[in-house]
């Protein structure tokens, strides 16, 4: 006798275009959310050049509120999706996703002239969606992983070129003084800080030659400080790379984007029957 095979229903097939992207309507489904994003950005940009705004704010309007109705659609189906949409709610993805969604709303909760003027910057929390783009990047769980594997290393470094600062800093301030505008230690550090990161605002300089020598020399060693945490970085990156798990010497599982219906959680192995977190069935 043939085993029924339960009907997973439509929050099942919601579930699986909105959450994975190995599925052809999972891929449209980015895509089309994708644009939908950049498009939102660009009408936000448009909107603060008050030429533009003065000329085609009725258009922009509805755009937004188009732009803005569809996700709202798309925050309420990735809730609904779920069984415990607590864990999309507040996760990185869900708060993005409401912060991005509200503004245009609450400009219109808050009653009065005066707090209308300030609910306004509510709306440039509209940007946020550009953050939303981090779900299309393959690499970024496995650059998180890499960062958090070099946490340590690339903290006793930034360690390092702190006490660096201050010993090159108060030196600075011994042999330059107020004349050249070190006129504290802080000032000093500041300006070492500035120099050693490349950055060289140019709003103090080095007037004498040993503190011109010493600037060159912080100078140099900066490019060592822009090298250094990323060489750490792209060790560690390299080890996690292409989303592969060894296993043993000669064979190898691979990850895909499917999510647990569950709790959320993403990165399933290929043969996976249930989720490595809750223990779910995919």
């Amino acid at each position: 006798m043939k085993a029924h095979k339960p009907d997973k229903g439509w929050k099942y097939k919601v579930h699986e275009i909105i959450y994975e992207a190995d599925t052809p309507l999972g891929k449209w489904f980015d895509i089309l959310l994708f644009i939908l994003i950049i498009i939102s950005v660009l009408l936000v940009m448009l909107e603060s050049v008050k030429w533009i705004d003065a000329e085609y704010h009725n258009t922009l309007f509805i755009l937004e509120w188009i732009v803005t109705i569809l996700f709202t659609i798309e925050y309420i189906a990735r809730i609904v999706s779920i069984k415990q949409p607590k864990n999309y709610i507040f996760s990185f993805y869900g708060v993005i996703d409401l912060l991005s969604t509200i503004p245009l709303y609450l400009s219109y909760i808050f009653a009065g002239s005066q707090v209308l003027l300030a609910i306004r910057s509510l709306r440039l929390l509209r940007v946020f969606r550009i953050l939303k783009l981090v779900r299309f990047l393959g690499e970024a769980s496995q650059l998180k992983n890499a960062l958090k594997a070099s946490r340590a290393k690339i903290t006793v470094f930034l360690f390092a070129v702190l006490i660096l600062s201050v010993i090159l800093g108060t030196l600075m301030y011994l042999i330059e003084g107020d004349e050249a505008g070190f006129t504290s230690i802080p000032t000093s550090i500041y300006w070492t800080i500035v120099t050693l990161t490349t950055v060289g605002y140019g709003d103090i300089a080095p007037i004498t030659p040993q503190g011109q020598f010493i600037a060159t020399l912080i100078m140099l060693v900066g490019y060592g400080v822009i090298a250094v945490p990323t060489g750490i970085v792209t060790v560690e990156f390299g080890k996690k790379s292409q989303g592969q798990k060894s296993i043993g010497d000669k064979h190898f599982v691979h990850v895909n984007t499917q999510a647990c219906r569950n709790c959320s959680k993403e990165g399933h192995r290929d043969d996976a029957t249930h989720c490595y977190n809750c223990g779910s069935e995919l």
